[in-house]
């Protein structure tokens, strides 16, 4: 594929591709203009620009290519079917999907087939422009975007106000008290002041109306351009023959008005949905465009962050964010990490320790061996799950999209019928009715209603360090009546320590520890990980660490390792290691086995601490009216043990993999509608089979690739506070739909029988949609501890 991406014309669009160390911010730099319609689309097949937009795997096979971009141009729901019809059926498209509330396009592609470029040039030939993230989300962009709205809503306010000026006379005074001429003047000076009103300001509206209907399809903007067209052209026709057929009324005060009220409607919605997008847009923008990286003499070089390579060192002053995953090379590093924990409490990173990209530096200069970049590091991870969310279409949304495409026809055909009709009864009103129905009907607050306030809610849980994967589980999570807890490393501390350790006959301590380690290094389970610790910290590895011809984990039982001199190795339950379990069982600390050829080698005690927040989040879940479980493949005596210590209603313990999962079905088919939270490898089938589900920030890769909502910080009263907060979105999802239908059932009739003219349907069209988004946007002011903590004191209370 890149092998087909012509040198010069990427050259003559953008300049030579090899970087200049001193200039060069990626070929999207602030520098370089932003692509247009008539471009060469070739600069979004280079490899390095898609390593940010663009993910590569396999399926069945065969390669496939997954990118995420931009829809600029887009204003509605029929925009977004538009840019999917257009790429839907092209060779090598797999899918193409748009979320209409924050403009993104999710499509997947086969890079044997096709390329980036050429499906972004069929998109700027249906008149929209397809960018990646970075560049569409820049300042500069948003800068140059908010101008042209202010540019022409400050153009449509003006000549507003003197076309009101001009057009007040004959509301104030009697038939004939104005003398013809004069009359004639003053709607000549309207028409004049109107132009640019309908030729300027009015742009959008015509561009996109046009643009749907060359491809014979009808978007919101089609209605309000007929309707603009319409009174504008029967008022010059008014004006240019006042005894014509069209009567002596002419509109433009209706009109100007009407479009001022819609360009001011646009414009707040755009700063709102600027708002409702704002946590993924601050991520995409969070990395530095331009670092210092060193070079082999020593001396600090700028160069474009997208052109490092692992195992360079970087130069991050004070604040800056990180460039990369890397290893502290200064002396210490003072670092915010609220992107990972939802805290702005700064943490100390010494020499040697790592930080992630993405995260701030909060004191000097720090340099820092890159070892991870791009998709590969913690942020790119936290970027991809966000953007998953912010291009998923809910349920209830695409049930929206589904009704405005035919209801906007509808619109079109009420519309004419309406005109008609009242042509029959005075030809006069006819058409003022007829663009009123057009204007008044326009669905926007109806595709606006979910997505607004479920984009709104997962911003807010984002600034938190709570990523919403999934914006489907925020209507799930409303309606669930339990949660399913994992014990260990989820209700409990991930970090066990080492306890007291039992050891067969002649089988030294440091040896046992150290075959014991050199096994657990390979898993992610919180018990692996403390053994592989506790041998790290051994004075002396001899007779320790081996290396093992083979490993096999067995999720939720243990591990066996080969030997290449034919011994084994096994470390885990006593079950799973064959052998009987000791006395010390009867405690409810946790114990791992280690078992040789031999039988068994020594027994481990580990640690483990109820989480701090634990218990509080089980009493708001229940204070919430939620059953409570605790789900672990632990002993009985562990897991009843840290039940009584959290307070949950039911434990179940001693469950494996493939008990865990049939308990949850169970559940299910008795009617209980359950969230799973857990964070381990044996976890990853019950997270997907719940209703919904959490892993913490710290989980497996599987985990967390089942779950619907990732908690960053790992506190297990973000569950609860995810909860009251999907709670709170489907009530305003639920406000906003009911405030659109009211909205419509009261303002169709009302201009049908001509009692709404022109300018006050503009205003209760745009007053509509931008009522669905600050209705929205109340999710994000308040946060969702406060209803959790009146929950509490009101079940106290009682």
């Amino acid at each position: 594929m890149n092998e087909a991406v012509a040198a010069p014309p990427v050259g003559r669009l953008l300049g030579d591709l090899s970087p200049d160390p001193a200039t060069d911010t990626g070929l999207f730099g602030a520098h370089r203009g932003p692509l247009t319609v008539t471009d060469n689309f070739a600069v979004l097949d280079d490899p390095v620009e898609q390593r940010d937009f663009t993910e590569y795997a396999e399926v069945d096979g065969l390669p496939l290519a997954e990118s995420v971009l931009m829809v600029q141009g887009m204003y509605c729901a029929a925009c977004a079917d538009t840019v999917e019809c257009a790429l839907q059926d092209l060779p090598g498209v797999k899918s193409a999907q748009v979320h209409a509330a924050t403009r993104r396009l999710t499509v997947r592609w086969d890079p044997a087939v096709t390329r980036i470029s050429s499906l972004a040039q069929v998109v700027g030939e249906t008149g929209y422009r397809l960018l990646p993230m970075q560049q569409a989300l820049s300042i500069s962009e948003r800068l140059r975007e908010t101008r042209r709205a202010l540019w022409r809503l400050f153009v449509a306010g003006f000549c507003a106000m003197q076309v009101m000026m001009y057009a007040l006379p004959a509301y104030v005074t009697e038939p004939g008290e104005i003398p013809a001429d004069i009359n004639q003047l003053l709607r000549w000076a309207s028409w004049l002041l109107s132009l640019p009103v309908v030729f300027f300001a009015s742009g959008p509206f015509f561009q996109s109306a046009w643009r749907d209907l060359k491809h014979g399809r009808v978007g919101m903007d089609t209605p309000v351009s007929i309707g603009i067209l319409v009174s504008f052209l029967v008022s010059s026709a008014v004006v240019l023959d006042p005894t014509g057929p069209w009567g002596h009324e002419v509109w433009f005060d209706s009109l100007t008005m009407f479009v001022f009220f819609l360009l001011g409607g646009r414009y707040l919605e755009l700063k709102a949905r600027d708002r409702t997008a704002g946590a993924l847009d601050s991520l995409m923008n969070r990395l530095p465009e331009v670092c210092e990286r060193r070079k082999p003499d020593g001396v600090f070089e700028p160069v474009s962050a997208r052109r490092l390579v692992v195992g360079d060192v970087v130069r991050v002053h004070a604040g800056q964010a990180f460039p990369a995953d890397g290893e502290v090379l200064s002396t210490t590093a003072t670092v915010d990490e609220a992107l990972l924990t939802g805290e702005s409490h700064p943490v100390t990173r010494k020499q040697g320790e790592s930080v992630v990209a993405g995260s701030f530096n909060l004191a000097g200069p720090v340099e820092m061996g890159v070892q991870r970049l791009g998709r590969d590091t913690r942020f790119g991870q936290i970027v991809s799950l966000m953007e998953k969310a912010s291009t998923e279409k809910p349920r209830l949304a695409v049930l929206a999209d589904r009704i405005a495409a035919p209801f906007l026809v509808l619109v079109l055909l009420g519309a004419a019928v309406a005109g008609w009709y009242w042509w029959q009864i005075d030809h006069t009103k006819a058409l003022a009715v007829a663009v009123a129905v057009l204007i008044v009907t326009c669905p926007c607050a109806l595709s606006l209603a979910t997505p607004a306030a479920m984009l709104t809610s997962a911003g807010a849980l984002a600034r938190r360090g709570i990523l919403v994967r999934r914006l489907q589980a925020m209507e799930t999570l409303s309606r669930i009546n339990a949660v399913v807890f994992d014990k260990t490393g989820t209700l409990t501390h991930d970090r066990l320590s080492l306890g007291k350790v039992w050891l067969r006959d002649g089988v030294p301590r440091e040896a046992a520890l150290g075959q014991a380690a050199a096994l657990a290094q390979v898993s992610l389970h919180p018990v692996s990980r403390a053994l592989a610790a506790a041998g790290g910290e051994l004075p002396s590895r001899a007779g320790g660490l081996l290396a093992f011809a083979e490993v096999n984990e067995v999720a939720g039982q243990g591990l066996r390792g080969e030997l290449p001199d034919g011994r084994w190795l096994k470390l885990g339950s006593a079950a799973f290691c064959g052998v009987e379990r000791n006395d010390t069982d009867g405690q409810a600390a946790p114990h791992a086995y280690l078992a040789d050829n031999e039988g068994w080698a020594a027994t481990f005690e580990l640690s483990e601490g109820v989480r701090e927040d634990a218990r509080e989040a089980v009493q708001a879940l229940r204070a919430l009216g939620l059953e409570t479980w605790l789900l672990s493949g632990d002993r009985d005596a562990a897991a009843l043990w840290v039940g009584r210590a959290v307070g949950v209603d039911h434990v179940i313990a001693e469950a494996s993999p493939e008990r865990k999962l049939a308990e949850v079905m169970a559940l299910q088919a008795r009617g209980v509608r359950l969230a799973m939270v857990g964070d381990g490898l044996n976890d990853g089938p019950v997270l997907a089979r719940a209703d919904t589900s959490f892993a913490l920030g710290h989980a497996a890769p599987l985990a967390q690739a089942q779950s619907d909502c990732v908690i960053q910080g790992g506190r297990v009263m973000d569950v609860a506070h995810t909860i009251v907060q999907a709670r709170a979105t489907m009530r305003i999802v639920k406000q906003n739909l009911m405030w659109a239908a009211l909205y419509n059932a009261v303002s169709i009739p009302m201009a049908l029988v001509g009692w709404m003219p022109p300018w006050l349907a503009g205003l209760g069209m745009a007053g509509s949609s931008l009522l669905v988004i600050v209705n929205a946007l109340r999710l994000a002011s308040k946060g969702p501890e406060a209803a959790v903590h009146t929950r509490e004191s009101m079940v106290s209370v009682a």
